[in-house]
């Protein structure tokens, strides 16, 4: 079980091929929210995947039915609390470090394990015998949404760099000029990547650098936002979910870092594979980290964290 989003349901995906490779004759079940069951729509690992509809009780008495032997619990939350009780057979659940995250964000005391949440996602089903194969995150790209021609944007054809400029919170994004300040010295095009959410900063952005940005922002799906992220040269992006799919595949990752900190354990991840990777961050910022997610906007006003990079 993991809820959301799109960047941690990526880093459970080492559990599922691990659990799939190592256990005999296991089946995985999945469940999440329908939002973000296309994640898994095309994992091979992953035989069935369920969404989360209906009180979180009320879905544990429908998936009682298929019979589990193990729960698998990567959420660790109230409702995730229902769907075990209702479903009644054994359950590993995930150490989220609650209180570990909150000194660090009150008090800047830093208690947090130097463990990637990978690897923590991993140690849940240790006692399963499960152990990090070190091959890093999956994401399963189907045929039919690998991006080939897009109004004449052909990125086989093409080099070029991929910028995701969106963030689920303000305090997580790097500020537009920011970003036209270092994509104008870029050697390449940049192609800027994100939601429907992010169209009128993608707006701003891609009329200030004219001809070297391609704005495909809100136009496509995760999927073909992740067959281009695929076929650039490097992903710059803010600590987001874009982050962790271009590791998945492989792709080399500048990430900025504002209101959030490494150490909370989420950095692009790569396993064994050796992947260029820069991560931008100003750690002179007293008041970081201000949040383990984010806030709709800077609580000291000035915006250091981002403005200083």
């Amino acid at each position: 079980m993991r809820f959301s989003s799109i960047g941690d349901i990526v880093l459970t995906t080492p559990v599922i091929r691990c659990l799939k490779k190592q256990v005999p004759h296991c089946s995985i079940h999945y469940l999440t929210k329908d939002s973000f069951a296309s994640i898994l729509e095309n994992n091979p690992y992953v035989d069935q995947v369920h969404v989360l509809n209906k009180h979180p009780f009320l879905k544990g008495l429908d998936l009682r039915k298929e019979n589990f032997d193990v729960i698998i619990d990567l959420h660790h939350n109230l409702r995730t609390f229902f769907i075990k009780k209702a479903i009644g057979v054994e359950a590993f659940s995930f150490s989220k470090l609650n209180i570990e995250k909150f000194f660090l964000v009150q008090f800047k005391i830093n208690n947090l394990p130097h463990v990637h949440i990978v690897d923590r996602y991993i140690s849940t089903v240790k006692s399963l015998g499960v152990e990090n194969d070190e091959e890093g995150l999956d994401y399963f790209i189907p045929e039919n949404q690998v991006v080939e021609n897009w109004n004449g944007f052909k990125p086989k054809e093409e080099s070029y760099f991929t910028w995701a400029i969106g963030a689920q919170h303000f305090t997580k994004r790097l500020p537009n000029h920011k970003i036209m300040e270092k994509a104008k010295d870029l050697p390449h095009k940049v192609v800027l990547l994100g939601g429907k959410e992010d169209q009128d900063n993608a707006q701003i952005i891609a009329e200030a650098l004219g001809q070297k940005c391609i704005n495909l922002c809100g136009v496509l799906s995760l999927h073909q936002s992740a067959s281009v992220l695929a076929q650039s040269l490097q992903l710059f992006s803010n600590d987001t979910g874009l982050m962790h799919i271009a590791a998945a595949l492989k792709i080399p990752v500048v990430s900025f870092w504002g209101n959030t900190v490494p150490a909370f354990g989420m950095t692009p991840y790569y396993g064994k594979h050796l992947v260029p990777h820069k991560i931008v961050e100003n750690k002179q910022i007293a008041c970081r980290p201000c949040s383990k997610i984010g806030h709709h906007a800077c609580p000291k006003k000035h915006f250091h964290c981002m403005e200083t990079l």
